[in-house]
Order: C-alpha cells, then structure tokens, then sequence
C-alpha cells in the first residue's frame, strides 16, 4: 500500500482522512499546513518516500498552492491531489488552479469516504 502525507488545517477533516486512508491498508501521516508538511515530507526515512500527497488549498502559515509547487520542484513525480472546501473564501474556486500547478485531481469538500478513495485509487494507478 501507499505511504500518503495528509495535509489539512481542519482538525475533524484531517482526522478522517487520516483513518480512511489507514483502514484501506495505506500508511497515513498528518500535518496542519504547508509549512509542517513540508517537514513531514522531507523528515522521510531513506527508502520510504511519501508516495501521494493530499492538500488542503485555505490554511494559515503557507497554503495549498504554495505547498503544491514547493512539492513540484522537489519531487516532479509525486502524486497529489487538492482538496477544498473554501473556507471563508468559498467564492474561490481554486482548485482549477492547483490542477494547472501540478495536482494529478482536485476534491471538492465535503466529500465521502468512498469518493476520497476512488479518487486515492484513480491516482495512485495513474
């Protein structure tokens, strides 16, 4: 199975990602913005990289855009998808614009356990 590294600043979302990913058999790790899942990325141990990064787009310290291409230039081939739900900014929809700076698909929230995994599925076989 995949080792995946959820990044998402809602406690409630995170926390459900992180235990659907872990009941389908994937190895899950948490962060809460960019800029602790960039450490949690590179803190890999040898051997054992981050296969699929999933990311929130609105969160404080550094966003999902940034943290999408600060994951492009690192690891061209990583595997990512881009979820969100807006936020206070719900008239945004930027998940177009992650898809265009590298984000293999996009999730709109709220979404279910079961869409997450067919999506999780989609990419990781793509």
């Amino acid at each position: 199975m995949a080792s995946v590294l959820i990044i998402d600043d809602d406690d409630v979302a995170r926390a459900v990602l992180l235990r659907t990913l872990t009941m389908a058999g994937h190895e899950a790790v948490g962060a809460r913005d960019g800029v602790e899942g960039m450490l949690r990325f590179r803190d890999r141990p040898a051997g054992h990289p981050v296969d699929l990064v999933i990311t929130d787009i609105f969160m404080p310290n550094q966003e999902g855009l940034a943290t999408i291409m600060e994951l492009r230039r690192g690891a061209p081939a990583l595997k990512i998808i881009a979820i969100s739900g807006g936020g206070a900014r719900a008239s945004l929809d930027v998940l177009p614009v992650a898809e265009a700076l590298g984000a293999h698909r996009t999730l709109r929230k709220p979404f279910t356990p079961a869409e997450v995994m067919e999506v999780v599925r989609e990419v990781l076989e793509g």
